[in-house]
């Protein structure tokens, strides 16, 4: 299968090229036959997996928080639910906080598809092109679709917007209604104390942390049907890279 990985000047975010290399410049010679391309690091791969669980546990309990199951009968203390519930989310938002800030270390210190979810090469216009393209593909607007070493350019704006922004506004008004519950001057009051008064009051910020529970799940649910969708109809495969970390290719044609 010849399949050449040398990027162009988008690297992992675009199409597999005809010419080059066959591992993109990291060894191996021309014309050599690939199948697959390593991709995924094994730090990225867990930490997606692990951030996954955590929001799972986060959407569930977070929804139980904002509307409440039905009380059960006899001494509360003997039940402690709601608490359970609680320390289930905060639990959670722990894994979810200290994962995220391991990815963005091995953003510096992984491999260049590593970096992905977090630059969005805005300024080119063949990527504002490649976006548009696979935008018509979801929509069964064309007939093929492209190769990727990494996520395709509409999957990429997808996961910074969703992920990398979303997670990230969700860390800091989670942190910041967690100090409610703290006493004042401890940490999180210290470090995300100052976000109930910017946003006008812990109502609405509660308000505004519940929309990005529902921004994730959305996220979420597109997710997993363009994964299935993508390892059914697409030249690679998908669900199996973010196991093994292999992108393997399914036709000869490199373009």
């Amino acid at each position: 299968m010849n399949v050449h990985a040398k990027q162009p000047a988008l690297h992992d975010a675009a199409p597999i090229a005809p010419l080059g290399t066959a591992d993109g410049g990291r060894g191996g010679g021309i014309g050599r036959k690939v199948t697959s391309i390593y991709v995924y690091q094994a730090p990225v791969r867990i930490w997606h997996w692990v951030n996954a669980l955590a929001i799972l546990v986060l959407a569930v309990t977070g929804y139980l928080i904002g509307s409440p199951p039905t009380s059960i009968g006899g001494e509360a203390s003997d039940h402690y639910l709601f608490g359970y519930i609680r320390f289930a989310h905060f639990a959670a938002g722990y894994v979810l906080a200290v994962g995220f800030a391991g990815r963005i270390y091995w953003a510096f210190v992984g491999n260049h598809h590593a970096r992905q979810l977090f630059t969005l090469p805005v300024w080119s216009k063949r990527w504002w092109g490649e976006v548009a393209f696979e935008l018509r593909w979801y929509l069964f607007l064309e007939r093929q679709p492209k190769k990727y070493e990494g996520h395709n350019p509409l999957a990429q704006l997808a996961m910074f917007c969703f992920v990398t922004l979303g997670l990230s506004f969700m860390i800091v008004t989670g942190f910041a209604l967690y100090a409610e519950g703290q006493q004042a001057g401890g940490w999180a009051d210290v470090a995300f104390g100052w976000v109930i008064p910017l946003v006008g009051g812990s109502m609405t910020l509660h308000t505004l942390h519940h929309l990005g529970m529902w921004w994730i799940v959305i996220f979420m649910i597109i997710h997993i049907y363009v994964a299935i969708r993508e390892d059914i109809m697409s030249r690679q495969s998908i669900v199996s890279t973010m196991i093994s970390g292999h992108r393997t290719f399914k036709d000869d044609d490199p373009d």
